[in-house]
């Protein structure tokens, strides 16, 4: 393994913790104790489950990336993509629909958007990466 894959992997196994975190406030929003609308209670639930998956994704990524030939760019998007992924469309989620009784996304629902096309672009750099190793 690469220093590089370790190296991500440390930070994404760390960062796992994180979204443990985060299932503690999703246990408050489903038991009452925290005020939420039902839109937020929804997307608390998107935001969580996107952290969770995308950075199990960017984990099983890392060997893959050391099998490819890339370099540069594609071999940021191939190892770091999905990884920033998992930062955006979360972060869309939680952030968006933050603020008493909010009922619909703000502007920062463009995050999420933004993370789909940056884990889109990364998945087929890795792809195509591998078929051409």
């Amino acid at each position: 393994m690469s220093d590089e894959s370790r190296i991500l992997a440390g930070i994404l196994l760390l960062s796992l913790v994180t979204v443990e975190t985060g299932g503690l406030y999703l246990l408050k929003i489903v038991r009452g104790k925290a005020p939420v609308t039902p839109f937020q209670e929804k997307f608390a639930r998107a935001g969580h489950a996107h952290a969770a998956v995308l950075l199990l994704l960017a984990l099983i990524c890392q060997p893959y990336v050391d099998a490819t030939d890339q370099s540069g760019a594609l071999e940021w998007f191939s190892r770091s993509g999905v990884a920033v992924a998992a930062l955006l469309m979360p972060g869309g989620f939680f952030f968006s629909s933050m603020g008493a009784g909010r009922e619909k996304p703000n502007g920062l629902i463009a995050m999420v958007f933004a993370g789909a096309a940056l884990l889109a672009v990364s998945l087929i750099s890795l792809g195509v990466g591998l078929l051409t190793a």
